[in-house]
């Protein structure tokens, strides 16, 4: 057993029960399965960004050693029942094309499928797709979102005539009014890079059919395999009680296993074709160009404010990339920071507006944070702009503004449940030693250092937990916002726990064993918790959005609450006392005169030998829970940078991150999280970007070429902790997974920026590359 078995379970730092496995090799990975007759699938990739299909001759193909089968996308036209799932569709006019798993008209970005082999061997399948012969009439493509929306351009799917995926409006206040009325304003206009997932398990598929019964059983590298077995069953046309979905260990995900992708469909319907078992597995290159790609957005934001800073208005237009298709997510992205624009900040008026755009490049969709880094982004920085402009330094500003009563109904119209903005930031402060670095600051300015000093300050509030269910219909969300748990405790004194949740690397095994154990009074070690196989849990809406903890892990909590409401009733007939003269504490039930375990009274259910009247054997309860609100997460980041000027190099000397995440199961899972989000947002601010020519190859198609940080780029990180616990909540708890990634890229381009400003720099695309400071130094010193 473990040594918190004894003391509270529930904020105990325990190490993560999953590691043994994966550091032992002993780890379930896709790619490692393997049954006698499976065939490997090698996909023909197209070369060019914007091309007509006229002909596809697999022949070739067919003639190479090992080569089982082939097909174009026509020759697959009848497996299709439907299309590629897009879950969000935000107004009634939005133009959703149909996305077939191999394209048959056109190509549409560099990498669409457009034939497929069947081999023996992987590599077989990989040199026989090189043999495949196509015939393209290559066609203008688009890249740049403002280039697809102009007379003119090339169109990515003619059907609609136009490039513009969708409009999404939201008002509220006078805005117009407030903007006329005020001292000062603010206009900014920020890009967000398009970023490229890079998880450490590359995606893979293995299928396994049984021919005789018409059962599939899908293994795969995904986020959501509740949500994919709905789905796939709608394209593939196999029944849902027919397809089983399997997530094993999954190495990583950041959004990008979030999705229902065509090698997944490609799976089934060539096992079902060949009644044999099928994986496919991605190169790290093939995976840049098949895996969707994040952010990739034009944001135009305008404060305004009165004359000692006070923001009275928020109006903010984005253009959003959606690429080539709609993706399960990729046209309700943006969306998810729509009501975040005016940040943590108390403002009267509202308005936003997003424009989602075609473009002929990899499609878009959730990476880390799913538009929540975006807003915060634009307010932050906007906030150091307007700062700037009034001449007062950025802590003042976010103090005059910071909304401080809670629950708080914000401008856009959702209300944030709980937080204390201040105590962050106080904390922030102390721990960078802010009026220290001010001062370091001016002392290097003022003696002609060329490695110039900069601060920046981040202050962001989340929505996440994605919930209630009625709100998600009311945006138009096709699946709910609930998640669903079952604790069995089994009579030999361990106890099971299944959750719909499925974790990719987030220590749910470890978390939701510790909620167990300090509600119900088992060890640790005694709980066993199962996920992310559809026929073990059929009932789960999977992990995204920061959800896990404040959907799935409360949902525990009152699958927990039944078992002891069960379990106390039966404690009490078997000590012959009142129901009412039973208390129950961490898995003990006392009466007057004596005293059981849940464990003994676990057993008692399983005999039976003697229940109260209308009582069913055994201990087992289930619980769906579904969120009366969003959680909030919140806090304040500061980054501490040195930028030379001489070359341009930016060096992250320090960063701070003070979050409020509610109550916290287990510390070191949640530092955990925070590390890596904040190596994402720091990546995005001065290292990663994916980058097309004008004719929509992607120029940053490895990780030569496409810059990943590793542990040595980055600082240590310095955390730090403020708790308000969700009162929407029994556990108060909120979400953590994404806060990293929301916080950071603001903190270190206003610190970059603030480094710079005197020296006229007010603005740097990310990343922040050493030529484009040195550019941009070099431009306003001409």
């Amino acid at each position: 057993m473990s040594a918190v078995d004894t003391e509270r379970a529930i904020g105990a730092r325990v190490e993560r029960k999953e590691d043994g496995k994966l550091l032992q090799g002993q780890a379930q990975w896709v790619d490692n399965m393997h049954v006698p007759g499976m065939v490997f699938l090698g996909v023909v990739r197209s070369p060019y960004a914007h091309a007509r299909i006229t002909n596809v001759n697999v022949s070739p193909a067919l003639a190479h050693a090992g080569v089982v089968a082939a097909w174009s996308g026509d020759d697959l036209a009848d497996e299709w029942q439907g299309s590629l799932p897009c879950a969000w569709i935000p107004t009634e006019d939005t133009n959703a094309p149909g996305h077939k798993p191999v394209a048959t008209d056109k190509a549409r970005y560099v990498g669409d499928a457009v034939a497929v082999i069947a081999a023996t061997s992987r590599g077989a399948a990989e040199d026989a797709a090189e043999l495949v012969e196509v015939e393209y009439d290559v066609l203008p493509a688009v890249v740049g979102m403002e280039e697809a929306l102009a007379d003119g351009a090339p169109i990515v799917h003619e059907e609609f005539g136009t490039n513009r995926c969708y409009t999404w409006t939201l008002e509220a206040g006078e805005v117009d009014r407030l903007f006329d009325e005020a001292a000062v304003t603010v206009q900014e206009r920020y890009v967000q890079n398009r970023l490229i997932p890079t998880a450490i398990e590359p995606r893979a598929v293995f299928v396994t059919p049984v021919p005789a019964t018409g059962e599939f059983t899908l293994w795969s590298t995904t986020q959501v395999p509740h949500i994919a077995r709905v789905t796939l069953s709608g394209v593939t046309g196999i029944p849902e009680a027919k397809l089983r979905v399997i997530a094993p260990d999954v190495g990583g995900g950041f959004g990008s296993k979030l999705n229902v992708y065509a090698e997944e469909a490609l799976g089934l319907a060539i096992a079902r074709r060949l009644d044999r078992a099928v994986k496919w597995t991605e190169t790290r290159s093939e995976g840049y160009l098949s895996t969707i790609h994040g952010r990739d957005q034009i944001q135009e934001i305008e404060l305004a404010a009165t004359a000692d800073g006070k923001i009275t208005a928020v109006r903010t237009k984005l253009t959003a990339a959606m690429g080539a298709y709609l993706q399960l997510v990729t046209p309700g992205v943006p969306l998810l920071g729509a009501w975040l624009y005016a940040g943590g900040y108390g403002v009267e008026g509202y308005s936003f507006e997003c424009t989602g755009v075609f473009t002929n490049t990899v499609p878009t969709d959730a990476y880390r944070g799913a538009g929540r880094p975006e807003a915060t982004y634009a307010i932050e920085r906007a906030v150091d702009a307007l700062a700037r402009k009034l001449g007062k330094d950025p802590v003042e500003i976010r103090r005059a503004n910071f909304i401080r009563e809670f629950p708080a109904t914000i401008a856009s119209g959702l209300t944030i449940d709980s937080g204390d903005f201040d105590a962050c930031l106080d904390v922030a402060l102390e721990q960078s030693g802010y009026d220290d670095v001010r001062s370091e600051q001016r002392a290097r300015r003022a003696s002609g250092d060329t490695k110039r000093l900069g601060i920046g300050l981040s202050t962001y509030v989340e929505m996440c937990g994605l919930a209630p269910s009625a709100i998600l219909g009311a945006i138009r969300f096709v699946s709910g916002g609930w998640e669903a748990a079952t604790i069995r405790c089994l009579p030999t004194g361990t106890v099971q726990v299944l959750t719909g949740s499925t974790p990719h690397g987030q220590g749910h095994e470890t978390s939701w064993s510790q909620i167990v154990a300090d509600t119900l009074g088992y060890g640790i070690d005694e709980v066993e918790v199962l996920h992310g196989d559809t026929s073990v849990v059929p009932l789960g809406m999977d992990t995204y959005g920061s959800r896990s903890l404040a959907v799935g892990g409360v949902a525990l909590y009152y699958a927990a609450e039944r078992i002891v409401e069960k379990a106390k009733k039966l404690a009490a007939h078997l000590m012959g006392v009142d129901e009412a003269r039973v208390q129950h504490v961490r898995g003990t039930f006392r009466g007057p005169e004596s005293s059981l375990t849940l464990k003994e009274v676990a057993f008692a259910a399983w005999t039976a030998h003697s229940l109260p009247q209308g009582m069913e054997p055994g201990l087992e309860a289930m619980y769906v829970y579904d969120p009366p609100n969003f959680s909030w997460p919140s806090g304040a980041h500061v980054a501490i940078v040195e930028v030379d000027t001489e070359t341009g190099l930016v060096e992250l000397l320090r960063y701070i991150a003070v979050d409020d995440v509610g109550t916290v199961i287990n510390p070191m899972i949640v530092e955990g999280q925070i590390h890596g989000g904040l190596a994402q947002g720091v990546a995005q601010a001065l290292y990663e970007e994916a980058v097309y020519d004008d004719d929509g190859n992607l120029l940053t198609g490895n990780m030569v070429t496409y810059l990943v940080p590793s542990a040595a780029e980055l600082p240590r990180w310095e955390l730090h902790r403020n708790e308000t616990p969700s009162p929407t909540n029994p556990l108060g708890v909120k979400g953590v997974g994404e806060t990293g990634a929301i916080a950071s890229p603001a903190a270190v381009m206003n610190a970059v920026v603030d480094a710079l400003a005197e020296d006229g720099v007010t603005d740097i695309a990310m990343p922040a590359t050493p030529e484009r400071v040195w550019r941009a130094l070099r431009e306003v010193q001409q």
